[in-house]
């Protein structure tokens, strides 16, 4: 008698859309990268069930800041224009400064990784960066997560998100309790867009593009790497001029721009006033002005618009903080000072 049941072909993993063998490819490319961001602290390497750290002995009474975030629809230029390899810096970036804003040292870094289909040549491009990230910020990648999942992403594209811990000691938390009428608002130059308002750039491309008005370069760098360049890291300049200077409050200048931004570091009662012009408009800012038609003020809700990091100082310091910055590398601007509110907005350009 016979059975009109048979056997299944077989489906292996493979079959369903998730490369194992890919996976592991990407670990072993991972793994040098990550070797390159080991610091004091850091107690077992890649790939473990979890990563280990011990705060530095150094620290009497450490506090732990973390900060999480991705890079937004900046990725859609990243797909688009096949530039993978400094997203993962703008991503370290979003974290580590938000970190450092409360005066922390940034420790480790973590990241996610997700896809439809795992491309190893663009992963390993994706981590890269991540890796540079945490070598310029002095913190370790030691950890992370690789997903592939079938369905869920178009070919091509992936999401990317991360997240930071950092130390500081108890005693030197910077919440901008100290900030006072009169103290100096000191501006530190972005690098450009960062990771911020791309969803409006996007639309700025989309409007040239239809106008066939692209311009062919930006501040001296062809337009697409203008648009791409990766977030500022601030960490190590910042930090060291906070062990040597009275810095009072900082503040990371992302979505929101300088008017949404500044307040969360301002105690009740008090606004910072910045004088317009007190800091150059660069070709790409005023590009994008231009072609989205937008004011002044929606420039400085929407973009960083030239100030990715924000310092707020005691006068007597100002001059010896920014002149420390400037040694260092960093472009320093005098965009301010704070003024009592009274019944004005927390952020006065003018």
């Amino acid at each position: 008698m016979s059975s009109s049941a048979h056997t299944p072909t077989p489906l292996s993993y493979k079959d369903a859309g998730v490369d194992i063998d890919a996976g592991d490819a990407l670990v072993e490319r991972i793994k040098p990268l990550a070797k390159k961001t080991m610091r004091e602290g850091v107690m077992a390497g890649i790939g473990g069930f979890g990563a280990l750290f011990e705060v530095p002995k150094r620290y009497k009474e450490p506090v732990l800041v973390s900060g999480t975030d991705g890079v937004g629809t900046k990725l859609k230029l990243a797909f688009e224009w096949n530039m993978h390899d400094t997203v993962g810096i703008d991503l370290v970036a979003m974290s580590v400064n938000d970190v450092l804003v409360q005066g922390a040292e940034p420790l480790f870094f973590l990241d996610y990784f997700a896809c439809g289909k795992l491309d190893v040549d663009t992963a390993a491009a994706v981590v890269g960066g991540i890796a540079t990230g945490c070598e310029l910020s002095g913190c370790a990648l030691i950890g992370g997560e690789t997903a592939e999942m079938p369905g869920m992403y178009p070919a091509g594209e992936y999401d990317l998100a991360g997240f930071a811990v950092g130390a500081v000691e108890k005693s030197k938390i910077l919440a901008g309790q100290n900030v006072q009428v009169g103290d100096v608002v000191l501006g530190l130059a972005s690098s450009g867009v960062h990771s911020n308002g791309f969803s409006l750039v996007r639309k700025c491309i989309e409007r040239a593009e239809a106008a066939q008005a692209v311009p062919a370069t930006l501040d001296g760098k062809p337009f697409k790497q203008a648009i791409m360049e990766p977030t500022r890291l601030y960490v190590k300049n910042v930090l060291a001029a906070l062990a040597a200077h009275p810095i009072k409050a900082l503040a990371h200048i992302t979505g929101g721009g300088l008017l949404e931004n500044i307040p969360r570091v301002l105690p009740e009662g008090m606004a910072a006033h910045l004088a317009k012009g007190s800091w150059p408009q660069t070709e790409l800012f005023a590009w994008l002005q231009k072609t989205a038609g937008i004011d002044d003020i929606e420039m400085n809700r929407t973009f960083n618009n030239g100030i990715g990091m924000v310092v707020v100082v005691d006068a007597a310091h100002a001059e010896a903080t920014a002149a420390m910055l400037r040694a260092a590398g960093e472009q320093v601007h005098t965009i301010g000072a704070i003024a009592p509110r009274g019944d004005g907005a927390a952020v006065v350009v003018a």
